[in-house]
């Protein structure tokens, strides 16, 4: 018997309607297109509008539209893994509201928390299910309504974050197709460069956090970019030494999309071109844990069966890692 591995079959996203430009942040906040452009990539980045919508609410439109896809029903789902720094409530799960609403009444699920690492942490635990034969379709869910968790008054952090949901489906493939390795790691001390300050149990809500705006993305940039330029680039050109690959054999990098910066020194350290990146960070932002199935659903059609793919990012906390896989079929 060929040993199983985790493929990829459908991939989906979903963006909101409303669209913030540049132009519109400088009415808000003391910035400038040339300041942002310049030092992020980013041009525009989606907003969820809406009294009571969340993250779930993009999800559904990702999901179905994956189904749909794949030509296959919601019940035949057998496991969500929700990868999201902003679930719609701090309980129940948002993989379990999402089961509900579509009607995976057949899945057990739960969230996984890695902040912009969280896809690829989450494709690399869903993997796990399809490898041991334990389930045979598993949802691979991420995204985050970013703008939930932002403050418009700083230019650090209001510029960067949109929101965002893509969606991708593992099943069993015994020709060779799908997850070939993945290189995670974590440092907690990143804790105090990126985060959020209050709303845990450590820092429960109060007047006092509320006041002091302590429920938004606190992030110090400096030293961020660095830590993040370093081990971004050093994990994606570590896991290509590991199995052996050159620049030759990567057919796409697909980066998390924090910092076009960060983008860049990636695919140099990997010796990558930039025709073979995926970038789309200019028109969505930052939309966290939805970047990266978010870059597979918009080259989709581009993408053809045995492509080597290497999948990277990295996050807040800190959190970053790469992924190698082969892609399953022609898009």
């Amino acid at each position: 018997m060929n040993k199983i591995h985790a493929a990829i079959t459908a991939v989906n996203g979903y963006v909101p309607d409303y669209i913030m430009t540049n132009q519109e942040l400088e009415t808000i906040v003391d910035t400038s297109d040339e300041w942002i452009t310049s030092r992020t990539g980013i041009k525009e980045r989606r907003i969820l509008k809406g009294e009571g919508l969340g993250t779930s609410d993009m999800a559904v439109e990702a999901v179905n539209g994956l189904l749909k896809k794949r030509g296959i029903g919601a019940e035949e789902i057998e496991l969500i893994i929700f990868c999201t720094t902003t679930p719609d409530f701090p309980f129940p799960a948002s993989a379990n509201v999402l089961a509900d609403k579509i009607g995976a009444k057949n899945a057990w699920g739960y969230d996984l928390q890695a902040a912009c690492s969280g896809f690829i942490f989450g494709l690399t635990t869903g993997a796990q299910f399809i490898e041991s034969g334990k389930h045979k379709k598993v949802l691979v869910v991420g995204g985050d309504k970013m703008s939930s968790i932002i403050n418009y008054q700083d230019r650090t952090t209001c510029i960067i974050f949109g929101d965002g949901c893509g969606a991708a489906l593992l099943e069993p493939n015994e020709e060779g197709f799908g997850i070939q390795d993945s290189i995670l790691r974590t440092d907690g001390s990143g804790r105090n460069y990126l985060g959020q300050k209050a709303g845990g149990s450590a820092r429960p809500a109060s007047i006092e956090t509320v006041t002091n705006n302590e429920h938004v993305v606190h992030q110090e940039g400096q030293a961020v970019f660095k830590f993040a330029v370093t081990n971004m680039a050093d994990v994606a050109a570590e896991i290509m030494e590991r199995n052996s690959l050159t620049s030759d054999d990567v057919t796409w990098l697909v980066p998390h999309q924090a910092n076009k910066r960060i983008i860049d020194a990636t695919a140099s350290r990997m010796g990558v071109s930039t025709d073979k990146v995926m970038i789309n960070i200019e028109r969505y932002g930052n939309t966290t844990n939805g970047t990266i199935p978010l870059c597979l659903w918009e080259w989709e059609s581009k993408l053809k069966k045995g492509d080597n793919l290497i999948l990277a990012a990295f996050g807040g906390g800190f959190t970053w890692g790469s992924v190698y896989l082969k892609w399953a079929y022609n898009g």
